[in-house]
């Protein structure tokens, strides 16, 4: 796990991710995007959480770039991505970022956060365990949470399961 404070470069990636969080929401998906940026720096991809407009529950944008990567780059290019998410990526995108062996995640929120504000709201848990990215892929350099978002994505997630999407 990395602990270095993260560059102003970085810190616009997760911003990123976070604005297409609320792209997501806006549009009746769950708030989660995610930026697929190459080691030079220079964005890839974005992709935004499509599983409630596409009716899949697959459609986790972290999983989109892990396949984009694997369709388009060497195994090399991939390893030195870096993936910027808005929250903390499930085991089944976990999963498919090791296998498609992309570099480093850096995520807004955690998976932990996300099942307490859901259970401050009353919701029940997931049908799927939440487990840490490293629980699921072991080797892989993962930092997060950033606090600076946390307060603007536990808002995000609540007005998903209050009806109030006129935010943010």
């Amino acid at each position: 796990m990395t602990t270095a404070p993260l560059t102003d470069a970085e810190l616009r990636h997760v911003e990123r991710a976070v604005e297409l969080a609320e792209e997501a929401l806006r549009a009746g998906d769950e708030p989660f995007g995610s930026v697929l940026v190459d080691g030079e720096g220079q964005v890839l991809r974005e992709a935004r959480n499509l599983v409630r407009t596409a009716g899949d529950r697959t459609q986790h944008p972290e999983f989109e770039l892990a396949r984009w990567a694997a369709a388009r780059l060497e195994p090399e290019e991939r390893a030195r991505c870096v993936v910027f998410t808005s929250g903390e990526h499930c085991p089944m995108c976990a999963a498919a970022h090791g296998w498609a062996g992309l570099g480093r995640i850096v995520y807004a929120h955690s998976g932990a956060e996300l099942t307490q504000w859901l259970g401050e709201l009353g919701l029940p848990p997931s049908p799927v365990r939440p487990l840490s990215i490293q629980e699921v892929v072991p080797a892989l350099d993962v930092q997060g949470p950033v606090p600076a978002f946390t307060e603007r994505l536990r808002t995000m997630h609540r007005d998903l399961h209050t009806g109030n999407r006129h935010r943010p």
